[in-house]
């Protein structure tokens, strides 16, 4: 079964809410808004193991409101928003992150960033040499872990 018929009507049209407040449009960038028809059905359709916890945060949200937080103005939709970070837990952190992931793997936005449009997978994506003394203090600490045989 499938997110979409998972989420109810309301939840959906939140989700596609939430997701704006977290990632609005930006005609600068020429980037659409995580509320773009095409990220909001890749979030459904990919949802999977997260459904609950999404649906748990929508439904927290929606409280919060009293209402859909779509039938909200932008300023009580803020308020809430506010409220809901404070308190939202697991289930706030769960929905963040399935809309940033979505996001961020659309064509459009990875585009817009100045990457290729695929998997990092085969091809790999260059990383700049970090500073590796960073580690020095864990491995002065000594092997803590047990050596695999």
């Amino acid at each position: 079964m499938s997110a979409d018929t998972q989420l109810t009507r309301v939840q959906r049209d939140d989700l596609r809410t939430v997701a704006a407040m977290i990632v609005p449009a930006s005609d600068a960038y020429k980037v659409p808004g995580a509320d773009d028809p095409t990220i909001q059905a890749d979030m459904l359709a990919t949802l999977g193991r997260d459904t609950k916890l999404v649906a748990a945060a929508l439904d927290h949200l929606a409280r919060l409101a009293g209402r859909p937080l779509a039938e909200l103005d932008a300023a009580r939709r803020d308020a809430v928003a506010q409220e809901f970070r404070a308190a939202g837990g697991v289930p706030a952190a769960t929905l963040v992150r399935v809309v940033l992931q979505c996001y961020y793997r659309d064509d459009r936005v990875l585009g817009s960033l100045g990457l290729e449009p695929r998997a990092p997978f085969p091809k790999g994506h260059v990383l700049p040499d970090g500073d590796w003394s960073l580690l020095d203090r864990v491995k002065a600490r000594g092997g803590s872990l047990r050596r695999a045989p």
